[in-house]
This record gives C-alpha cells, sequence and structure tokens, in this order.
C-alpha cells in the first residue's frame, strides 16, 4: 500500500535496527525470495474474516457488560492517496494495551491489572471521504525487556487492508508530548524526524466530545513522499 522510493528512505524502518533488540533475531540474512504469483497473493481485498465488519466493532468500551477503566479518547482521521484522494471502503483494524498498559495476550505477563471490560482490539471500514472513528480508551505506557528500564510510550496499533491481500499496512500511532517517545527504540529507528512525526496524532479540540472525551486526529497516507511509516 505504500511505494518505497528512494526520496523515502529515510521515512522507513530498516529491517535491522541494532537498538531494537528484536529485529536481530527477525531481520532476514538472506536477499528476498520472490514467491510464484499464485492466486492466494492476487485474492481480493479487502478481507473481513467469517464475521462481517459491525458499526459497533469501532467503539471498544462498548463491547462488554461494563465500561472499561481509563480516560475515554476518539481517534478518527481519513485514509488518502498521495494526490490527497480518499481511500474508501478500506478495513482498518485497531489494537492496544489497556489503560494500565497491559494487553489481553498470554504472552504479557508483567504485573499491571488486566481489566474484565476492554479487549482492546477494534475495526472499521472507511467512508466515501476516506473517513474512520474509533472510541476507545488512552493506553497505558508498559515494560519491555529490549533494554534496562525500557517503557513503550503509549501507542495504538494500525492495520489497513488495501485493494488486495498482499497490500497491507502495519504501523503505530503515538500521542502528542508523550516524554518516552525520544528514547524508544522502536519510532528512532525511523531515521528521519519528520517521518517519526508522521506517526504522532494531534490533539483535536473539534472532535472531542464535550464532558466525554477527548479527541485525537491522525490522517494517513498511503503513498508518495508523505506516506506514513510502515513497519518492516
Amino acid at each position: 500500500m505504500t511505494e518505497h522510493r528512494a526520496d523515502r528512505q529515510d521515512y522507513e524502518p530498516p529491517y535491522l535496527h541494532p537498538d531494537y533488540r528484536a529485529t536481530q533475531l527477525r531481520a532476514p540474512s538472506h536477499s528476498p525470495v520472490k514467491l510464484p504469483d499464485e492466486w492466494f497473493h492476487r485474492a481480493p481485498g479487502p478481507v473481513f474474516g467469517r464475521i462481517p465488519v459491525r458499526a459497533g466493532d469501532a467503539d471498544l468500551t462498548r463491547q462488554h457488560q461494563g465500561e472499561p477503566l481509563g480516560e475515554r479518547i476518539v481517534i478518527s482521521g481519513r485514509v488518502l492517496d498521495s494526490d490527497g484522494r480518499p481511500v474508501r471502503n478500506t478495513l482498518i483494524e485497531v489494537w492496544q494495551a489497556n489503560a494500565a498498559g497491559r494487553y489481553v495476550d498470554p504472552v504479557d505477563d508483567h504485573p499491571a491489572p488486566l481489566d474484565p471490560n476492554f479487549t482492546g482490539a477494534g475495526r472499521c471500514l472507511t467512508d466515501g471521504d476516506g473517513g474512520y472513528r474509533f472510541v476507545t480508551v488512552k493506553p497505558g505506557a508498559y515494560p519491555w525487556r529490549n533494554h534496562a528500564n525500557a517503557w513503550r510510550p503509549a501507542h495504538v496499533h494500525f492495520s489497513l487492508f488495501g485493494p488486495s491481500l498482499a497490500a497491507r499496512l502495519v504501523t503505530q500511532m503515538y500521542f502528542p508530548g508523550d516524554p518516552l517517545m525520544p528514547i524508544d527504540p522502536i519510532l528512532n529507528s525511523i531515521p528521519d524526524p519528520r517521518g517519526r512525526e508522521l506517526l504522532i496524532a494531534r490533539f483535536d479540540l473539534d472532535t472531542t466530545v464535550p464532558e466525554w472525551a477527548l479527541g485525537y486526529r491522525w490522517d494517513i497516507v498511503i503513498r508518495g513522499g508523505s506516506a506514513t511509516p510502515i513497519e518492516s
């Protein structure tokens, strides 16, 4: 879903970034192998799975009997191409930690509480203007074992499916003013600070719901020089 152009090399994280320790195990050590052009790689998208996308899937605070703990927020924006045209009817999936910085995942075993009213995953389809909107709670920071006293800044994972199964963008959205961003190896694997800025949402008073939820705006560009950096 994004073009790898010479003028965007500093905007994309490398496969191997030594400060991000996991890449030392994940980065390929051989040249990529071209897969045969079989039906799987040409299957049309977006891919919804067995359950159709429902309007309520975009509200992560209404998936259980009670309300989750934490600061309720609204995240909205548009998905655009390099010419500023809306990308319609594309599937967006999000997942995140809860307000205490804990994922609903057996691998996440650090001593922060789980919230029985928060699963931390949602999805929606972009509308005719390329717009999307999620209601959730602001995720907390959490420790990770990359280096001594390592903490991830608050972030939300985004996945976008394009017109084919192979056209998928996976990235992360961060929040403005987070003091952990300057020392986060994952965010700083993007060499150019302008590329890092593309991953930071902005506080948006216009989408803030009075007496209910703060609003954040984050537009996603999938091609061109202003494209949102993707995860390798």
